[in-house]
């Protein structure tokens, strides 16, 4: 993953042994972005307000493969309480996005140069478990390439043209022109 760091998180990570690590993640939403990130309180990071949720915030791993493959990734948060459920359930959109990046923290607490983007896919379908007094919400993120596996029911007819462009003639004398017969040099 060097490939992307910074010098200053590449330094960060040379002076320690153990580096601190943050998980930065951020969903679209009907009624706008929700940022959240691992830690224990507010912070700045990006002209953003990232809302820490602790060990409520849980990130399924990351896969990286060579070959061209959609991996996905889930995003959990527990602890939720039962009345704004429904507001999750309301407000999560198939297809909206979803971010993830890798922050990384200086001993003073300082957030080291920018967080390493990790992932960014759309929103599948979020799950909910619910408990007694509270519940988990589970929302599963597809990568973009899962898009590629869809089939494209199009066809090169005037009346398909029409429907995504009005208007536009360029397949218009498709039919006529299928079973013509031309003879050359003639």
């Amino acid at each position: 993953m060097s490939r992307d760091m910074t010098a200053a998180a590449i330094a960060a990570i040379a002076r320690s042994e153990t580096p601190r690590l943050a998980l930065f993640v951020e969903g679209q939403f009907e009624s706008g972005a929700l940022r959240l990130w691992s830690g224990l309180r507010p912070i700045s990071w990006g002209g953003h307000e990232w809302t820490g949720a602790g060990q409520l915030l849980a990130v399924s791993p990351i896969e990286e493969s060579n070959g061209v493959v959609a991996q996905g990734l889930t995003v959990a948060l527990s602890g939720v309480p039962l009345d704004l459920v429904q507001i999750a359930i309301d407000e999560a959109r198939q297809g909206d996005s979803g971010k993830v990046w890798l922050g990384m923290f200086e001993e003073t607490g300082a957030l080291i140069a920018d967080p390493v983007f990790l992932f960014g896919g759309l929103l599948d379908v979020p799950q909910i478990d619910e408990g007694d007094d509270s519940c988990t919400i589970s929302i599963s993120y597809e990568n973009q390439l899962i898009d590629l596996q869809r089939p494209r029911v199009r066809r090169y007819t005037h009346e398909d043209q029409q429907v995504k462009h009005p208007g536009d003639l360029g397949f218009e004398f498709v039919t006529t022109i299928q079973n013509q017969e031309d003879t050359w040099g003639e």
